[in-house]
């Protein structure tokens, strides 16, 4: 397959009828017959003109006219057998307020020619692109973004996450400034105006001692300097994307205010313009708006940023120094300048900076970052160390082998803020309702104004106002652009504390669905390496010195039976000699001479060569059996000594969490290449659903297709190793990690603590998320379904209720808070695992 790679377009904004030009590098072109193949798939686009293909120079020269996209190009030279060079940009967007906003950015950016996907998060304020290479450019990306309104700018991966922090506190002191601004100027005027109303003593002093017309002439001050002041930033956005015609939650705050507070303008310098007895005035109404929006966003603002919490915490994980050695000195240097290669030294109580080899010493590190698991692990000469543990006791000197991007932290890092970007099949809903909601509540408070106006009682023109004005504030669009981002926020930022990462935004949707768990055998269910189960000595027969003849004896064999029954040897601290006369026998055995005794290994046909009764261990044969395990004997000195069993152990957690599956109402399937006979036995131990017993290692992908065939679900679970075209095969593939193998690619989630535990807990926080999210969409649906209605006067005729402006602004307001509030809830998930009877 070869690459396409555009490197020149010219006249790239499409006019139709104009003629246009591209230059496209074609990679992978061989021969005549794959020009004349690539120029025929080009030509058949419509509205292409001509195209030329160079072979040497490896360059398709087009000429299209208007109608015409490039990326019809690009996709016509890939139906011919080619790919098209693709890269993914991230770009920080500044200026959104919301859902409208990030509609409006995605139509932008994919108008952008070569563009073939993009993805903008409210939550997280940034915008993922997918693009052809060449085609579209950072800089036409951020021309889109800026043309609709807002501010792009590329992250590279490099940006001081101090200084990123830094400037969203900023942003935070600079609204809550506002707010108190704006509270010390509206509480006079809420005062004056409310309190005429509804207190008699307020009403006399105002009349009294200021005087009406002169209170109005004050509120006016007051209010123009709230208005223009800290609201100035609602007209900064609004204006310009009215006069754009795609209005935003800006446009209706600036409206409305700009209607109430127009409206009482007239009313206070030219009230001879109004009919009689409307010449009321709202200024509190239009302040108190102002600063309750105020209100919502620093709230809001308070509540985003616990959202990315977890982000925050693993990337206060990260070392800020390390100490290398360099030029035979020890010096203390930024953890950027440091070297794959460099000498790290690190001492108690040091975090690991970046990912190594222990070259020297030895200690215990603490993992549970990485792993989960509470217990240090011992390093020492050879041992892997990972960048962010703690090291606990001693000191030792590593090599480093992975920094900056390519550190375990880095990779964790990545994939969490990948899946917190993503974006949900369930949010295509709320796009196409965003894409006309404000347009459509514009047009609703219009209707209410006219309905008012025309058919209202008197003073029908300030009831128009006041119901026109209403609608206009109580919508909110913030609520359902913040429903499902800050719910997978916070969903995959607790899924990373508690060591499962999902690669794939998708699946945290996906595998709620999930009805069978199948799982892999080999390094999933077992240890994934064969260790010494079970020796049973005969009468007259210490089991240390059988072990030690044994093992002496399994020193010459390469077999994994051999190594597994030496390796247990030599953590019992056993001394283990060298062998004489070594010899293996195919199909029965092995035997040597060790200290001068003859030590005969194998199965029970080699002890009946001997001739052997091995029927004094007939209740253990039949045990080990059962146990789908196949039982050696060794004979010392022409006796019978001992029965030995070799198994890859299941893993000791692997029991908890199969009850855990079944508790969820999931079925378990085993997939692997033993005989039915041991796999049976393994499945009847754990109380696993379903065998798929000797299995072909590429046979897996056939058993979850016949897993599939009911139209069931079918999660897998892997090693990653070589399960790759199985987890890219099931809907969704959960990787066992190994703590420090965490960048598996055919893996939708990786679980980092090496066992089945982390799937029950991946699968409760996925329907645990997705119940979020549903709940936050309803409460934003919901909300402006039932109270524009409202805030347009529809309980008038029956009860006489009206909403006033200023609880429309205080319920807009909250409703946003109440999202956020909801969705930090999955902060304080547990896990199934965890749980205790009757905890959530």
């Amino acid at each position: 397959m070869g690459s396409v790679t555009t490197i020149e377009t010219k006249n790239a904004t499409a006019i139709p009828g104009a003629a246009l030009t591209a230059s496209i590098p074609v990679e992978g072109m061989t021969c005549a017959s794959c020009v004349a193949r690539v120029e025929k798939a080009i030509r058949a686009v419509p509205g292409v003109t001509s195209a030329s293909v160079n072979l040497a120079t490896e360059r398709a020269d087009v000429r299209f006219d208007g109608t015409t996209k490039t990326v019809d190009i690009v996709k016509a030279i890939e139906n011919s057998g080619y790919a098209a060079a693709e890269e993914s940009i991230e770009l920080a967007i500044e200026g959104m307020t919301c859902a409208s906003c990030v509609a409006r950015i995605e139509k932008a950016l994919k108008a952008v020619p070569g563009v073939t996907q993009a993805n903008v998060n409210l939550a997280t304020e940034r915008a993922s692109v997918r693009l052809t290479k060449g085609i579209a450019t950072v800089a036409s990306l951020e021309e889109a973004v800026r043309a609709a309104g807002y501010d792009a700018k590329r992250i590279t991966g490099d940006e001081n996450t101090d200084e990123e922090a830094e400037k969203r506190e900023r942003e935070g002191r600079r609204l809550s400034r506002s707010l108190l601004v704006a509270a010390a100027l509206t509480l006079p005027i809420f005062v004056l105006e409310m309190g005429s109303h509804f207190i008699p003593a307020v009403h006399d002093f105002v009349m009294n001692n200021i005087g009406m017309q002169e209170s109005w002439y004050l509120q006016f001050v007051l209010t123009t300097l709230v208005l223009f002041g800290p609201g100035l930033r609602f007209y900064q956005k609004g204006i310009p994307a009215l006069l754009r015609l795609a209005p935003d939650m800006n446009s209706l705050v600036a409206i409305g205010t700009a209607a109430a507070w127009g409206y009482s303008v007239v009313a206070t310098f030219a009230s001879g313009l109004l009919p009689e007895g409307t010449a009321n005035v709202y200024y509190e109404a239009a302040a108190v708006i102002v600063t309750l929006i105020l209100l919502g966003r620093v709230l809001e603002a308070r509540a985003k940023g616990r959202t990315s919490e977890a982000i925050k915490h693993l990337m206060g994980l990260q070392a800020k120094t390390a100490r290398v050695l360099r030029d035979g000195e020890t010096m203390e240097i930024p953890l950027a300048d440091v070297h794959s290669g460099d000498t790290v030294m690190v001492r108690p109580g040091d975090r690991v900076p970046v990912d190594g080899t222990v070259i020297d010493g030895s200690s215990y590190v603490d993992e549970s970052m990485i792993t989960g698991e509470p217990v240090p692990v011992e390093k020492f000469a050879g041992a892997d160390v990972v960048g962010g543990t703690i090291n606990k006791t001693g000191s030792f000197t590593f090599r480093a082998t992975k920094v900056g991007a390519d550190t375990v932290l880095a990779q964790i890092i990545r994939m969490v803020e990948q899946a917190q970007g993503a974006k949900l099949p369930i949010q295509s809903l709320v796009d196409k309702v965003t894409a006309w909601f404000v347009p459509a509540v514009i047009a609703i408070a219009a209707i209410t104004f006219a309905i008012w106006l025309i058919f209202g009682p008197d003073p029908a023109l300030s009831f128009a106002l006041v119901n026109g004005v209403a609608v206009l504030i109580i919508a909110c669009p913030c609520a359902m652009g913040l429903a499902t981002p800050t719910s997978i926020m916070v969903g995959t930022g607790r899924a990373a504390e508690m060591g499962v990462l999902f690669r794939k935004g998708e699946a945290l949707q996906t595998l709620r669905n999930a009805e069978i768990i199948a799982v892999d055998k080999t390094g999933t269910l077992t240890k994934g390496r064969p260790e010494l189960t079970d020796l049973d000595t005969a009468a007259g027969f210490e089991r240390d010195d059988v072990l030690t003849l044994v093992a002496a004896v399994e020193t010459r064999s390469e077999h994994p039976i051999a190594e597994a029954i030496v390796e247990a040897a030599k953590k019992e601290g056993l001394t283990i000699a060298a062998p004489a006369d070594f010899e293996a026998v195919p199909g029965f055995g092995a035997s040597a001479s060790v200290n001068g005794r003859s030590v005969h290994v194998g199965a029970d046909r080699l002890m009946t060569k001997l001739n052997l009764d091995v029927s004094a261990f007939a209740d253990q044969a039949a045990r080990l059996g059962s146990e789908g395990k196949s039982p050696l004997y060794a004979a010392i000195d022409g006796k019978l000594a001992a029965i030995i069993a070799v198994a890859d152990p299941i893993k000791e957690t692997t029991p908890q969490a199969i009850r855990m599956l079944h508790d969820l109402g999931l079925k378990v399937a085993m997939i692997t290449g033993d005989n039915r006979r041991t796999a049976e036995a393994i499945a009847a131990k754990l109380g696993i659903d379903e065998v798929i017993a000797e299995v072909l290692p590429d046979g897996k992908v056939a058993a979850l297709k016949r897993l599939k065939a009911d139209g069931r679900a079918v999660a897998f679970v892997g090693d990653g190793i070589n399960d790759a075209p199985a987890l890219a095969e099931a809907d969704v593939g959960l990787a066992i990690g190994t703590g420090t193998d965490v960048a598996i690619e055919s893996a939708d989630v990786v679980l980092m603590s090496g066992d089945l535990l982390g799937v029950p807990n991946a699968i409760a926080l996925s329907k645990a998320t997705i119940r979020n999210i549903k709940e936050n969409l309803f409460w934003a649906f919901a909300y402006n379904a039932v109270l524009i209605p409202v805030a347009a006067g529809a309980l008038y005729p029956a009860y006489g209720l009206l909403l006033s402006p200023i609880f429309a602004a205080g319920a807009m307001a909250l409703s946003s808070v109440f999202v956020l509030g909801n969705a930090l809830r999955l902060r304080r998930f547990r896990g199934v695992v965890a749980q205790t009877p009757g905890a959530r």
